[in-house]
Protein backbone atom coordinates (compact mmCIF):
# COMPACT_ATOMS: atom_id res chain seq x y z
CA UNK A 1 0.00 0.00 0.00
CA UNK A 2 2.70 2.54 1.00
CA UNK A 3 5.71 1.47 -0.99
CA UNK A 4 8.08 4.43 -0.66
CA UNK A 5 10.61 2.87 -3.01
CA UNK A 6 8.23 2.28 -5.89
CA UNK A 7 9.42 3.34 -9.36
CA UNK A 8 5.86 4.19 -10.39
CA UNK A 9 5.82 7.05 -7.91
CA UNK A 10 8.99 8.54 -9.42
CA UNK A 11 7.45 8.68 -12.90
CA UNK A 12 4.46 10.69 -11.69
CA UNK A 13 6.46 12.90 -9.37
CA UNK A 14 6.13 16.67 -9.80
CA UNK A 15 9.81 16.91 -8.77
CA UNK A 16 11.19 16.32 -12.25
CA UNK A 17 13.31 18.64 -14.35
CA UNK A 18 11.40 20.73 -16.87
CA UNK A 19 12.35 18.46 -19.75
CA UNK A 20 13.04 14.74 -20.09
CA UNK A 21 16.74 13.77 -19.97
CA UNK A 22 16.64 12.16 -23.43
CA UNK A 23 15.87 15.39 -25.25
CA UNK A 24 18.55 17.38 -27.00
CA UNK A 25 19.47 21.04 -27.32
CA UNK A 26 16.84 23.48 -28.58
CA UNK A 27 17.57 25.20 -31.92
CA UNK A 28 17.61 28.73 -30.48
CA UNK A 29 20.02 27.65 -27.73
CA UNK A 30 22.28 25.96 -30.29
CA UNK A 31 22.29 29.12 -32.39
CA UNK A 32 23.13 31.31 -29.38
CA UNK A 33 26.01 29.02 -28.36
CA UNK A 34 27.40 28.91 -31.90
CA UNK A 35 27.28 32.71 -32.14
CA UNK A 36 29.00 33.06 -28.76
CA UNK A 37 31.82 30.72 -29.85
CA UNK A 38 32.37 32.63 -33.11
CA UNK A 39 33.00 35.86 -31.20
CA UNK A 40 35.61 34.47 -28.79
CA UNK A 41 38.82 32.45 -28.56
CA UNK A 42 39.95 29.45 -26.49
CA UNK A 43 36.51 28.14 -25.56
CA UNK A 44 35.89 25.23 -23.22
CA UNK A 45 32.51 23.68 -22.43
CA UNK A 46 31.51 22.42 -18.99
CA UNK A 47 28.43 20.23 -18.63
CA UNK A 48 26.33 20.78 -15.51
CA UNK A 49 24.08 17.96 -14.27
CA UNK A 50 20.34 18.30 -14.14
CA UNK A 51 18.69 19.10 -10.83
CA UNK A 52 15.10 19.13 -9.63
CA UNK A 53 14.83 22.75 -10.74
CA UNK A 54 17.12 22.97 -13.80
CA UNK A 55 17.66 20.72 -16.76
CA UNK A 56 21.14 19.69 -17.84
CA UNK A 57 23.09 22.69 -19.10
CA UNK A 58 26.41 23.68 -20.61
CA UNK A 59 28.64 26.56 -19.56
CA UNK A 60 30.99 27.94 -22.21
CA UNK A 61 34.06 29.74 -20.84
CA UNK A 62 36.47 31.81 -22.94
CA UNK A 63 40.11 32.77 -22.36
CA UNK A 64 39.18 35.84 -20.29
CA UNK A 65 36.82 33.94 -17.98
CA UNK A 66 33.69 35.35 -19.61
CA UNK A 67 30.99 32.69 -19.72
CA UNK A 68 27.48 31.86 -20.88
CA UNK A 69 25.10 29.14 -19.73
CA UNK A 70 22.42 27.41 -21.82
CA UNK A 71 20.21 24.34 -21.25
CA UNK A 72 21.04 21.29 -23.35
CA UNK A 73 18.19 19.00 -22.33
CA UNK A 74 19.98 15.79 -21.55
CA UNK A 75 22.76 13.39 -22.51
CA UNK A 76 22.03 13.72 -26.22
CA UNK A 77 22.62 17.46 -25.84
CA UNK A 78 26.23 16.82 -24.77
CA UNK A 79 26.97 15.10 -28.08
CA UNK A 80 25.11 17.82 -29.98
CA UNK A 81 27.18 20.57 -28.30
CA UNK A 82 30.47 18.75 -28.88
CA UNK A 83 29.64 18.19 -32.56
CA UNK A 84 28.18 21.66 -33.18
CA UNK A 85 30.82 23.77 -31.44
CA UNK A 86 33.94 21.61 -31.85
CA UNK A 87 35.27 22.60 -28.41
CA UNK A 88 36.60 20.46 -25.55
CA UNK A 89 33.77 19.32 -23.27
CA UNK A 90 34.30 18.58 -19.57
CA UNK A 91 32.06 17.32 -16.78
CA UNK A 92 31.93 20.06 -14.17
CA UNK A 93 31.42 17.50 -11.38
CA UNK A 94 34.77 15.92 -12.22
CA UNK A 95 36.87 18.93 -13.21
CA UNK A 96 35.17 21.87 -11.51
CA UNK A 97 34.91 25.31 -13.09
CA UNK A 98 38.12 26.86 -14.45
CA UNK A 99 40.02 29.30 -12.27
CA UNK A 100 39.70 32.09 -14.85
CA UNK A 101 35.90 31.88 -14.61
CA UNK A 102 35.94 32.06 -10.82
CA UNK A 103 38.31 35.04 -10.92
CA UNK A 104 36.08 36.80 -13.43
CA UNK A 105 33.00 36.28 -11.24
CA UNK A 106 34.87 37.60 -8.20
CA UNK A 107 36.21 40.62 -10.11
CA UNK A 108 32.74 41.46 -11.43
CA UNK A 109 31.32 41.16 -7.91
CA UNK A 110 33.95 43.56 -6.53
CA UNK A 111 33.34 46.08 -9.33
CA UNK A 112 29.57 45.88 -8.78
CA UNK A 113 29.99 46.52 -5.04
CA UNK A 114 32.28 49.49 -5.71
CA UNK A 115 29.70 50.97 -8.08
CA UNK A 116 26.96 50.51 -5.48
CA UNK A 117 29.15 52.23 -2.87
CA UNK A 118 29.78 55.19 -5.22
CA UNK A 119 26.04 55.53 -5.83
CA UNK A 120 25.26 55.40 -2.09
CA UNK A 121 27.98 57.98 -1.40
CA UNK A 122 26.57 60.31 -4.07
CA UNK A 123 23.06 60.03 -2.57
CA UNK A 124 24.47 60.74 0.89
CA UNK A 125 26.34 63.82 -0.34
CA UNK A 126 23.14 65.13 -1.98
CA UNK A 127 21.39 64.79 1.39
CA UNK A 128 19.24 61.81 0.32
CA UNK A 129 18.82 58.54 2.16
CA UNK A 130 21.75 56.43 0.88
CA UNK A 131 19.94 53.16 1.58
CA UNK A 132 16.78 54.02 -0.36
Amino acid sequence: MFNWFSRRKARNSPLRPPRAPGDTIRPHDAQALAQWVKEREFIEAFVEPETIVNEMSVVLVDADGDFTRRPIGGPKGIDAVAHLLDVPVFDVEETGYPERMRKRIERDRILRKRQEQRERRARFERGENPLA
